[in-house]
């Protein structure tokens, strides 16, 4: 069969050379009568041959299962034979009819016509891609030679190169030791001191099989971005959580990322360097193909990016970030990328036309109020409120630093730190330097004692290292504020808060039968705002309604001692409270704080802050707390050891507040 396909393939060719009419006649015999359809058929054959050679056609039709169709005396088996070979499709099955073997022909030579047609554009496209060769083959052979001038060069270097690398490798034989920062920062979540709820909230949400975003608030050195890093670790442990072993923590700070419209750098997002301005990679430039580089959340892809201060971050910049999060992709853009341009790598097309892959969880921290944060990224993010650190947790920072320093505390350290900061990462910082001047006072001691004995590495610190640290960092005490357990008429503590921080506000009024009844006056702090002015005189109607007293029978005066603006009514009760004492000489416990709007029927309303203001009243030594009634919800009972009393009323407040009249 192979040999009868072999003489009829090469029917054109070498037929015409020896003896085409013997082999013709050969054909005619075995394959009987031709007619126009049958020499279509030939002339079919023949334009194979000549465009695959008789040996090529033989192992094709062979690929194909069509020699035993070549022989066989039925045309439609013949033509059956040119599909399969022409379509280059071996699952053809049906033999074509006699009168539809015309069209078939018409339909195959069109076909055939079709793949000479490509042949010959490539065969254009070779000789052009040979002259452009052609042209170029002294630039690229001078490339050649000097890159392979380079590779042979590549471990020689002159005297100069020499001393440099010499010089670094130098530089490398030394190294310190590590930071104090990195020596006591937590290596674990039950190493953070002070935020138990905050860092099981955040455990829980990324140990999700569905972790949330999430926005930390709080003020600076309470651990949140400690927590963030460790709670990841933690979070890898558990059975669902989505995040692989390898899973990374990026991290940025807000304040360092600005949004450039002409997006030429963007480190957070990722941008697009052009091939003309921005030095594109040498071979990119040298074809005018842009070249993107993806950024911090493609990095982050498949773990965590952890963005600090992100209250910070240009707002153009965070609803960039948005649709990151939306599509879980970054995309980019350049007007020199030509998507039809064949010379651009598959990597940087797959770039601008799908984007780099940016699926990862967002973390941000701020140390603003969340008025502050795009409410659209708030919307779609969890919060997570990290609390002010009290004495007792700024103490225990403290001790466990001192293990890691093997260091001594001496007798009330810890404590005296804890009267100069709220900040974990500063106590940190006032230890080390209290251990650096221990340490030196330490040697000069041994050197006088016994110059030849070897150092001691055990150091105490005392309280006048602590001392020392304070004048040179000129350190004052964090709270100045004291309460104590004495009574005193027309002295108060209100509350106030500033971002996650409560304070004690001391609030003083004294008061003189005026000169003429009904002609007193009333002097407040110029600077305290109109609101807290407007309790004033809501205070004077309540005082009247309590005692039946006209505050105009008095010249008052009251004063927010060290000054500042209240912004809002919640000193309103304080106020009251402090009229009424300089009126009828009822004295104030000094270890009670109150907070509550007064309304003109005397009823104690709710105001917000109060678990931060909690903490203020607390770091100033108080005992008891006076909150409305309505706010009772809003801090746990017997919270940072604080005697909580809800309260609806002024008179209720007046109760806990006031002691007996003074009596002439």
């Amino acid at each position: 069969m192979k040999n009868f396909f072999s003489k009829l393939l090469n029917l054109k060719t070498q037929d015409r050379e020896a003896n085409p009419e013997a082999a013709k006649a050969a054909l005619k015999a075995e394959m009987g009568p031709r007619d126009e359809i049958d020499r279509k058929i030939d002339a079919l054959f023949n334009l194979l041959v000549d465009y695959y050679g008789s040996d090529k056609l033989v192992i094709k039709a062979g690929k194909m299962d069509a020699l035993q169709y070549v022989r066989s005396p039925k045309r439609g088996e013949r033509v059956l034979a040119l599909q399969r070979i022409i379509s280059d499709n071996p699952t053809i099955k049906e033999v074509p009819k006699d009168e539809d073997l015309a069209e078939i022909l018409e339909q195959l030579t069109e076909q055939f016509s079709d793949i000479l047609a490509r042949r010959d554009l490539e065969d254009d496209l070779e000789k052009k891609v040979a002259e452009r060769l052609e042209e170029n083959h002294q630039d690229y052979v001078k490339d050649i030679k000097m890159q392979i001038l380079k590779e042979e060069k590549k471990n020689v270097e002159s005297p100069l190169e020499q001393k440099k690398r010499e010089h670094l490798e130098e530089l490398e034989k030394v190294s310190l030791t590590q930071s104090v920062m990195e020596l006591l920062r937590p290596s674990s979540t039950d190493e953070i001191v002070g935020q138990k709820r905050a860092v099981d909230s955040l455990l829980a949400k990324l140990s999700s099989p569905y972790p949330q975003h999430l926005i930390l608030y709080g003020p600076p050195g309470v651990g949140k971005t400690t927590a963030a890093r460790l709670v990841l670790e933690e979070a890898k442990k558990r059975k669902l959580s989505p995040f692989a072993e390898d899973a990374p923590f990026v991290e940025t700070d807000g304040t360092t990322l600005r949004w450039d419209p002409r997006d030429m750098t963007n480190p957070l997002l990722g941008s697009v360097h052009d091939p003309i301005y921005q030095g594109a990679r040498r071979d990119l430039a040298d074809t005018g193909i842009p070249e993107p580089k993806p950024g911090l959340v493609t990095d982050a892809h498949g773990g965590i990016l952890f963005i600090d201060e992100i209250g910070e971050m240009d707002v153009m910049l965070q609803n960039k970030l948005l649709k990151v999060l939306e599509d879980k992709r970054a995309f980019f853009e350049s007007a020199y990328y030509d998507p039809a341009d064949e010379k651009i790598p598959p990597y940087i097309k797959k770039l601008f036309d799908e984007g780099a892959p940016a699926d990862f969880v967002l973390i941000g921290a701020t140390t603003r109020e969340a008025s502050h944060i795009n409410p659209a990224l708030r919307s779609r993010c969890a919060e997570i409120y990290f609390e002010p650190l009290t004495p007792a947790n700024i103490q225990e920072i403290v001790r466990n630093a001192a293990k890691k320093l093997s260091a001594n505390l001496g007798e009330g350290v810890a404590e005296l730190i804890s009267e100069y900061t709220i900040e974990g990462r500063k106590a940190i910082n006032i230890l080390a330097d209290a251990y650096s001047l221990a340490l030196e006072r330490n040697a000069q001691q041994d050197l006088e004692q016994n110059p030849e004995q070897e150092d001691d590495t055990s150091v105490a610190i005392e309280k006048a290292d602590i001392y020392k640290v304070a004048q040179v960092s000129r350190l004052s005490p964090y709270v100045t504020k004291k309460a104590s357990d004495r009574l005193e008429i027309g002295h108060i503590f209100g509350l106030g808060v500033a971002g996650f921080l409560g304070s004690v506000i001391e609030i003083e009024a004294i008061a003189f039968e005026a000169r003429e009844k009904g002609k007193g006056t009333v002097r407040f702090n110029e600077t305290a705002g109109s609101m807290a002015k407007d309790s004033v005189f809501n205070a004077a109607s309540v005082v009247r309604m309590i005692t039946g007293k006209d505050i105009h029978d008095y010249d008052i005066h009251i004063n927010v001692i060290g000054g500042g603006n209240i912004d809002g009514p919640s000193a309103g009760t304080a106020i009251l409270t402090a009229i009424l004492s300089a009126i009828t000489k009822r004295p104030i416990r000094q270890d009670v704080a109150v907070t509550g709007e007064i309304s003109l029927q005397g009823r104690v309303r709710p105001v917000g802050g109060v678990f931060e203001k909690a903490y203020g009243a607390k770091q100033a030594g108080i005992k008891t707390l006076i909150i409305p009634k309505e706010n009772s919800k809003d801090i746990p009972k017997q919270h940072l050891g604080l005697d909580i009393h809800p309260v609806t009323t002024a008179k209720e407040a007046f109760e806990i507040l006031l002691g007996p009249e003074e009596t002439n």
